[in-house]
């Protein structure tokens, strides 16, 4: 158990995981600068239209969560590999809290905008059923049956989750929503964003990603940890 920990410690020294943190502290605070004193303030949606660069970056996160879980999984199914099916379970632990935050952060901005905390939008019906995959997944990890068949059930359910994704992007696409238009990206429509919002958006995307990165990497590191200890213990048991 020793030699697992004193592993783990050197793991969570390295010079990168400083990197990330110091990386990931210094655009927070850029972010933070460019949302509230840098970006102009919407002349339809007022002040609240800022939190726009904070729910579509967790948004974005939650989304790709879920298509990493499934890939992981996959990889996991093929290769026999207990790093990816590690991999899978910290991802889905970060999707289910970027998945909550969406639910909320979209609250607080719909009730200013649409006078209502919840309505049955399909973005956000959607998005709802991302959260139920998220919490089934991780139900299953905690109670269902251990091994390759646990494994085989979270990578069907993960594969669900990965369709799911795809449909929350597209929604206002497919079916009238009180949601706005694409303001960037491949289906952005004319009349986007301005060059401040742009920017700020940018800059927001990357620093979450990159704090997503610093966050995941770690807790990884941890669950390998945990993996490693629960295989020592079962060959300890094995023994006696």
């Amino acid at each position: 158990m020793s030699m697992i920990i004193k592993q783990h410690s050197k793991l969570t020294a390295q010079p990168l995981n400083w990197i990330l943190f110091g990386l990931s502290l210094a655009l927070v605070i850029f972010t933070l600068y460019l949302i509230f004193l840098y970006v102009p303030t919407d002349a339809n949606l007022g002040i609240s239209q800022r939190i726009f660069y904070i729910h579509v970056p967790i948004a974005w996160l939650g989304m790709i969560s879920i298509v990493i879980v499934a890939i992981t999984s996959a990889l996991y199914l093929w290769t026999k590999n207990p790093k990816w099916d590690d991999l899978a379970y910290s991802t889905a632990e970060y999707g289910m809290i970027f998945a909550t935050l969406i639910i909320v952060t979209g609250a607080i901005w719909a009730k200013p905008v649409w006078g209502v905390w919840w309505t049955w939008d399909s973005k956000l019906t959607t998005t709802l059923i991302l959260w139920f995959i998220y919490a089934s997944y991780l139900i299953l990890r905690a109670y269902g049956p251990k091994g390759i068949q646990q494994a085989r059930y979270a990578a069907i359910i993960a594969l669900i989750g990965a369709i799911d994704a795809p449909i929350i992007y597209l929604a206002t696409e497919w079916w009238r929503t009180a949601h706005p238009s694409y303001v960037i990206g491949p289906l952005e429509e004319s009349g986007g964003l301005d060059t401040q919002m742009r920017t700020a958006f940018l800059v927001s995307i990357i620093t979450f990603t990159v704090f997503y990165v610093f966050l995941l990497s770690n807790r990884y590191k941890i669950r390998r940890s945990e993996t490693e200890l629960d295989e020592l213990h079962q060959e300890v048991s094995a023994i006696e």
